[in-house]
């Protein structure tokens, strides 16, 4: 039986540097693998060369832009791609080459098998990694990240961008309302659609090739919000207890990684 044909959505701010390495890579895997596929790439108009970079890669390999000029954010930009994408198996990844692209194979396997509903790359699972000199601030930030979306779901790596679904799930989660704010559209995508088959293949996760991290203040601000949102549409009635539940939690957590 033919792998089916997938789409790849990549949302991008100034990372016209890491485009055509990202790009080779990514075509490299799937022809190994003999994967029919396209890369989409949702620009929010960088300014910075991605339409003209995108336009030469274009002459050998299956990819386009899309440039939102009107409307800014991660979430949203992989929802864009998504429905604009030509192919019923999706996947997102970062455009920094902290997703390794050569997993994508394994990534898109439990899926295209009917043996998940949703597959997540995972740094956190048994075999996963984050490189050595990942700092320790973002360790922090990611555990604490990950500690507050844990009752949500049982996923060691909720937070990961580097996921694989199908439409259908894509559609019942629109039916539940997608609301995309922040940088975790992953995890709403998850709850939203009610995914109970959720896989986590390993994966070795890198630091950022070329460019600064687009992590700011605001979006940690932004992260707390959409978990608000996803704990009142998971439990409206246990919301509040939650919430206190959450906070303790995250308090713990702290605490302990300071202490070592």
């Amino acid at each position: 039986m033919p792998h089916p044909p997938v789409s790849i959505v990549v949302p991008t701010y100034k990372e016209a540097e890491n485009i055509p390495i990202l790009t080779q890579r990514v075509f490299d895997a799937l022809r190994a693998a003999k994967i029919i596929g396209e890369l989409v790439f949702v620009d929010d108009n960088s300014r910075d060369g991605t339409p003209e970079v995108v336009a030469e890669l274009a002459k050998n390999h299956a990819v386009r832009l899309i440039t939102r000029t009107d409307e800014r954010g991660l979430s949203s930009a992989v929802v864009r791609g998504f429905v604009e994408a030509n192919y019923d198996l999706l996947v997102c990844m970062d455009a920094d080459l902290s997703h390794p692209p050569e997993s994508l194979p394994a990534l898109m396997a439990p899926v295209v098998t009917g043996d998940a509903d949703f597959v997540i790359g995972s740094r956190y699972t048994v075999g996963g990694k984050t490189k050595e000199d990942w700092g320790f601030l973002r360790q922090i930030n990611s555990s604490v990240a990950t500690l507050l979306a844990r009752p949500l779901t049982t996923a060691s790596d909720p937070m990961a961008g580097f996921f694989c679904l199908r439409r259908e799930t894509l559609r019942a989660a629109e039916q539940a309302g997608l609301n995309p704010i922040g940088y975790k559209i992953g995890l709403e995508i998850l709850i939203k659609a009610r995914c109970r088959r959720v896989r986590e293949i390993p994966i070795e996760f890198s630091d950022r090739m070329h460019g600064k991290s687009k992590l700011t203040i605001r979006q940690q601000l932004e992260y707390l919000l959409h978990l608000w949102r996803l704990y009142r549409f998971r439990w409206p009635a246990l919301f509040p207890m939650l919430t206190v539940a959450s906070l303790a939690v995250a308090a713990i957590a702290i605490w302990r990684i300071m202490r070592g």
